[in-house]
């Protein structure tokens, strides 16, 4: 099922050793490669990634068909409701970051609703510490090598935070719920919210509304037992075990997420589950 790339990509990965940044940030890493594939699909996972281009001053995405999204090379991808289009001669060594639901939140100023579907670059959002941000980080990775350069990422963010450094416990537990597959009039009730609330505080702390943040979320759960199980899925068992309707419903959905059908996805890797090669 996964396709195989001209070569393996050389990658670093670290939790965050600031104990301040470990509950909003699940890792940073950096990888470094080159690939056969002339185009590729990246997959929306519900959250937010700090990128930086250490190869070139430029990073870009688009849905297809959709207007080209170009910044220069340090930005936020905000979460996404379908899948983007990615250069994959952007990723020969990018630097991210992974944050935890309404991890975000701290280090920006506006909702995170704000980010939604959007590659904002971070001289945007942060002025000229995100403008020197890409500087900083070379200069790290030169003189002190991979390590060296995440752990200038993470001061960085720590001199950008905007807000206590703490995530809203309720939309924390919001997010598990809904990543669980608990309905979202349940979620509510169990916040002692009102629906209206419970929408709003998602859309500011994680930047998608309840409905659409549980929809991807169960599109993630589906892509990690296909990729943990047999090489020929069971559709419909997968349909009745992640929470769709029937297959029709999986598929009718997974079209709308990945801009594919379920038959004809084929990642780059089990583990880059949700990075998808496209030949031409």
């Amino acid at each position: 099922m996964a396709r195989t790339a001209e070569a393996a990509p050389v990658a670093v990965t670290v939790r965050p050793s600031a104990p301040a940044l470990g509950p909003l940030i699940g890792a940073l890493g950096l990888v470094e490669g080159r690939f056969a594939h002339a185009a590729e699909l990246a997959l929306p996972t519900g959250g937010v990634q700090l990128l930086v281009n250490l190869d070139r001053d430029v990073l870009s995405s688009s849905a297809p068909g959709g207007p080209d999204l170009r910044t220069a090379g340090a930005a936020l991808q905000g979460p996404s409701t379908g899948p983007a289009l990615i250069d994959p001669a952007q990723q020969r060594a990018v630097v991210w970051a992974a944050f935890r639901p309404a991890g975000i939140h701290p280090f920006l100023t506006a909702p995170v609703g704000a980010l939604r579907d959007r590659l904002v670059g971070l001289d945007e959002l942060w002025g000229r510490d995100g403008a020197v941000l890409r500087e900083r980080l070379l200069l790290a990775r030169a003189t002190g090598g991979p390590e060296a350069c995440l752990r200038e990422l993470e001061r960085a963010l720590l001199r950008r935070a905007a807000r206590p450094l703490e995530p809203d416990p309720g939309v924390r537990l919001a997010a598990v719920l809904l990543d669980r597959g608990t309905p979202v009039a349940e979620v509510a009730d169990r916040l002692g919210w009102t629906a209206r609330r419970l929408a709003h505080r998602c859309t500011e702390h994680l930047g998608l509304p309840p409905k659409r943040y549980a929809r991807v979320r169960r599109f993630q759960r589906l892509l990690r037992r296909v990729n943990t199980g047999p090489a020929a899925p069971d559709w419909a068992l997968l349909a009745a075990d992640c929470g769709y309707h029937d297959q029709a419903h999986l598929i009718h959905e997974f079209r709308a997420l990945a801009g594919l059908t379920p038959t004809a996805y084929a990642p780059r890797s089990p583990l880059a589950r949700n990075h998808v090669p496209l030949d031409g």
